[in-house]
């Protein structure tokens, strides 16, 4: 164990495989071990380099070995995989994490604290139960057509499905009628858990002061701000907002050779609920951006008149993600653009 000095480890669920070699590379381990045992084997290894790939469990079994000494380094799945020989199993994966991890120009994922997975959860568990309320909506909706009963889009309309399925009480059974009722308080359900979660994450942005000062900025909210501030954690570990961005699956696909560049749509790589809330939160902008005159919603405005609506959101969305680091690196406040009229005076 003390010539251990980088032990790459394949996680699982129940068993995981170890990979660990010396100062000169050389293989001086392989090990496959359960997770009771993956503990008590690394509590009594000399602190060393350790490796492992972004997965569900990655950041707890990261915080578990720092706890030990170890240095714990995160990698992509699809960093790792070029290093991956012939055939795979669990013991060439374990070799190619031990091998990826000492590469000096590999890209690490930062590490999550666990005030940071709890902020996550809220947002997580949120989005589920969103996904809940509006297919529970939708599901209503379509069954009382079944009937010739025809309500306008939006949940708000929902709220009057009591007094609707009285006025139309002709038009129901009453089996109908009680199972709609009792869908309508599974609806109830999911609104009220909406809120709730809502409330949460509200609370915890405002006792934030990193959230309370990047929602100056236009198109971000409460919402976004905690997420994104929990997503990024340690700025530092990001050399500039365009990585960030990059980082987000906000900046272009290249696919270019020789003099010949060639640029197609977004990535769309990394967190699909930050980018969502990102480019949500742009449109907003977007939308208002042709009355306001200043800098910022004019380079908005001329964007969207050139590249269309969902580009201009986009190209916001990059350009507020980059602000947002630079933000939290420095620890700066948002400078809103001046108006023309304010510069020209």
């Amino acid at each position: 164990m003390k010539d251990i000095k980088v032990l790459g480890i394949d996680l699982a669920k129940d068993v995981f495989q170890l990979h660990g070699t010396d100062a000169t590379g050389n293989r001086v381990v392989t090990k496959r071990l359960n997770r009771g045992k993956l503990i008590e084997y690394m509590a009594n290894t000399t602190p060393c380099l350790v490796g492992i790939e972004a997965c569900g469990g990655s950041h707890y079994w990261a915080r578990v070995f720092e706890k030990h000494g170890h240095t714990v380094k995160i990698m992509s799945p699809q960093f790792v995989k070029p290093y991956v020989k012939s055939n795979k199993n669990d013991a060439r994966d374990a070799e190619a994490i031990a091998e990826a991890v000492t590469r000096p120009t590999m890209r690490f994922v930062p590490k999550k604290t666990i005030e940071q997975q709890d902020i996550l959860l809220l947002h997580r568990a949120r989005e589920l139960a969103m996904k809940q309320k509006i297919a529970q909506g939708n599901q209503i909706r379509g069954l009382l057509a079944e009937y010739g009963i025809v309500i306008a889009k939006g949940l708000s309309h929902l709220d009057k499905l009591p007094s609707i399925l009285e006025n139309d009480e002709n038009k129901l059974s009453v089996v109908s009628k009680e199972i709609f009722l009792q869908m309508y308080e599974q609806l109830k359900t999911f609104a009220s858990q909406v809120s709730y979660y809502d409330k949460k994450i509200n609370i915890n942005a405002a006792a934030d002061p990193r959230c309370i000062a990047i929602q100056d900025i236009e198109g971000i909210g409460p919402i976004t701000a905690s997420a994104i501030v929990a997503t990024i954690g340690d700025p530092n570990v990001f050399k500039n907002g365009r990585e960030v961005s990059a980082w987000l699956g906000l900046t272009p696909k290249q696919n270019s050779s020789g003099n010949k560049v060639i640029l197609g749509g977004i990535t769309k790589r990394g967190d699909r609920y930050v980018r969502k809330l990102l480019v949500h939160g742009a449109r907003s902008v977007v939308n208002t951006c042709e009355n306001k005159t200043d800098k910022k919603n004019q380079w908005v405005a001329d964007k969207k008149k050139r590249c269309g609506y969902n580009k201009a959101a986009v190209a916001l969305a990059n350009k507020n993600t980059r602000v947002i680091w630079a933000m939290l690196a420095t620890g700066e406040c948002y400078k809103k653009g001046l108006s023309h009229e304010a510069q020209v005076a």
